[in-house]
């Protein structure tokens, strides 16, 4: 008790804070500091990390089971583009009507997207059949 007195007199002679930093060690652990200039330093240095991350976004890429060849190719580089710029990029494939019954058309663009993309990127979720949706999670190879 009379460290705890001692120690708030010590803050208040210099005009400074007493804070209670570890209150469940044993014994407790405080710090005599300038509080405003201790919450200051916290928020910059929050603010630079934030500065230093990078967010990446999950770009979508839709496909249909008789997308043309040209088509194809176009949606890849747009595909190969989000992933040079270390954005993930899900492809999915809706099947309408009949095409219900031919979903492993599905499943080959599928695998012919995961082809030529890996030089870039690898699939991180493979194809996936939910309904009538197929989906597939490409990410960024790490440089």
């Amino acid at each position: 008790m009379t460290r705890t007195r001692d120690a708030i007199k010590r803050a208040l002679r210099l005009d400074l804070d007493l804070i209670e930093i570890s209150p469940n060690a044993e014994p407790p652990v405080c710090k005599i500091l300038d509080f405003g200039k201790y919450k200051y330093e916290q928020d910059k240095q929050k603010k630079e990390s934030k500065k230093k991350q990078s967010v990446v976004k999950v770009k979508e890429l839709k496909f249909r089971s008789n997308t043309d060849t040209h088509d194809y190719e176009t949606k890849l580089n747009r595909g190969r583009g989000f992933l040079e710029q270390g954005n993930r990029i899900k492809c999915s494939l809706f099947f309408r009507g009949r095409e219900n019954a031919h979903t492993d058309l599905g499943f080959e663009l599928f695998k012919r997207i995961a082809a030529d993309l890996e030089d870039i990127g690898h699939v991180e979720q493979p194809a996936k059949l939910n309904g009538k949706n197929l989906s597939m999670l490409i990410s960024p190879l790490k440089p």
